[in-house]
């Protein structure tokens, strides 16, 4: 029998802080973009970075999860909590580091084996899994820009067909490193002066730094040990476009799929969505290719923000991001504004500063959150309030 997926906990980081402050922030329009020269051989460009270096995947990874944690009440170890924790750069970094390096900077009693294996890809899924004991499944999916959402989608999941009852679920990215801005600058991708998204002078996108991780139990769980539930993590829906490398299918019809694959599992009418948490990346042609979705559903009238203006992109980390948004939204009963937005190219509800609030006879009930990242990864995830029985 399918279980309830709830969120009980969050662990969050971004440019402007913890989860209570980049909500505050964004809610008040603040982003937390600044222009930065991390590496003298490139010229200074618009980055959210968390602190005045580049973060590594291992100096964010356990603050989010001891975060998420407290958050939910927990503590360690949790030997039968499933770990699916995803990265599209994982320790990038420092492996950019090393070949620079003379490998002065190793100590001498280091093992290189034990070295190399701490630096692959699945690193912030094993330092959850090890900093809980756990003894159940790990995972470290890798999906782009969708890489967040799909964590989420796939600890639900496990869940749901009973082989876990909690999983801590979510993405980690530590993406401002030298060979990561000089690639995207090469794409044109990256932009001069901050992140627009939706907006007719839209640039390009912003690198930033951050993650979120999510405390994911069964509702019968949760309610065993009275813990406070942010919300209900619905059906996703996973396509993908066999498009082209970096580019979205112009034609629209895998992604749209996604939509409906997520709104159909989760039983959700097309009319009853509520808020829209879009991936929003202020790319000329992802953000042309997201509101031709949109108008292709026939969503103009949804209420929908990129929070991207603020805590620009975190690649594999924006899903989850864009979730623990969608959450908060719930429990608040606000929406995030799309900061950023001056001018909008598109003719979409797009929620600015000022307008967060929900009228008064309306009530913020089904979200839905969109990720669309390079090689046609399309993910979206259904979020509802808190489980009522």
């Amino acid at each position: 029998m399918a279980m309830d997926v709830v969120v009980t906990g969050m662990g969050f980081s971004s440019a402007l802080g913890n989860l209570q402050e980049t909500w505050a922030a964004i809610a008040a329009g603040r982003s937390g973009i600044q222009q930065r020269q991390p590496f003298r051989a490139l010229p200074p460009l618009p980055l959210a970075m968390i602190a005045e270096q580049p973060a590594t995947l291992r100096s964010l990874t356990l603050p989010i999860l001891q975060d998420a944690l407290d958050d939910a009440g927990l503590t360690a170890p949790l030997l039968d909590c499933g770990v699916v924790i995803g990265s599209s750069r994982g320790n990038q970094a420092l492996w950019e580091q090393r070949l620079i390096s003379d490998g002065s900077d190793q100590q001498a009693d280091q093992d290189p084996m034990d070295d190399w294996i701490n630096l692959l890809p699945n690193a912030a899924a094993v330092q959850v899994a090890r900093s809980i004991q756990t003894r159940a499944i790990v995972s470290a999916p890798t999906a782009a820009c969708a890489t967040g959402t799909w964590a989420i989608a796939q600890g639900a999941e496990l869940i749901r067909t009973g082989q876990c009852q909690r999983v801590i679920a979510g993405a980690v990215e530590a993406p401002i490193t030298p060979l990561t801005i000089a690639g995207f600058s090469r794409m044109g991708a990256l932009a001069k002066t901050g992140a627009y998204p939706f907006d007719r002078g839209r640039e390009g996108f912003v690198l930033g730094e951050g993650g979120a991780l999510l405390v994911l139990e069964s509702w019968e769980l949760a309610r065993s040990r009275r813990a406070k539930i942010y919300g209900t993590i619905l059906q996703a829906g996973l396509t993908a476009d066999a498009y082209h490398l970096s580019a979205p299918n112009p034609e629209i019809h895998t992604a749209v799929k996604a939509v409906k694959l997520c709104c159909d599992r989760s039983g959700l009418a097309y009319d009853k969505i509520d808020f829209i948490h879009a991936h929003g990346t202020a790319t000329a042609l992802n953000d042309r290719t997201e509101a031709n979705i949109l108008h292709h559903l026939g969503w103009q009238a949804v209420p929908i923000s990129s929070t991207k203006g603020a805590t620009g992109h975190t690649l594999g980390a924006s899903g989850a991001i864009g979730v623990a948004m969608g959450l908060m939204a719930l429990q608040q009963q606000a929406m995030p504004p799309c900061v950023g937005l001056h001018e909008p190219d598109f003719a979409l509800n797009l929620v600015r500063p000022g307008q967060t609030t929900v009228a008064p006879n309306k009530r913020i009930a089904t979200v839905l959150c969109f990720s669309f990242g390079f090689g046609g990864q399309n993910a979206v995830i259904a979020l509802n309030h808190a489980a009522a029985r």
